[in-house]
């Protein structure tokens, strides 16, 4: 699990490169306000790319938050 966090973090930091490191473990749709439509299919790719693994786009609205995505990248659900 910390090795998908860390992978995690380092695909915020593409997609959100002003968002503080330390905020980005709680970073949510809530939370960030540049995190919109178009932020959250870039995050996906991003995710997709680092990760080699498909991300469900009807998924999109669940994987809402730092901690949704690393959930469901270790095969829990969201």
């Amino acid at each position: 699990m910390h090795d998908v966090r860390k992978k995690l973090t380092d695909c915020f930091r593409v997609v959100f490169p002003s968002l503080p490191a330390a905020s980005i473990p709680n970073a949510s749709v809530a939370t960030v306000p540049a995190w919109d439509s178009v932020a959250a299919i870039n995050l996906l790719q991003v995710v997709e790319e680092e990760f080699q693994k498909e991300v469900d786009i009807a998924r999109l609205a669940e994987l809402d938050s730092f901690e949704s995505l690393a959930k469901y990248l270790s095969g829990g659900t969201t």
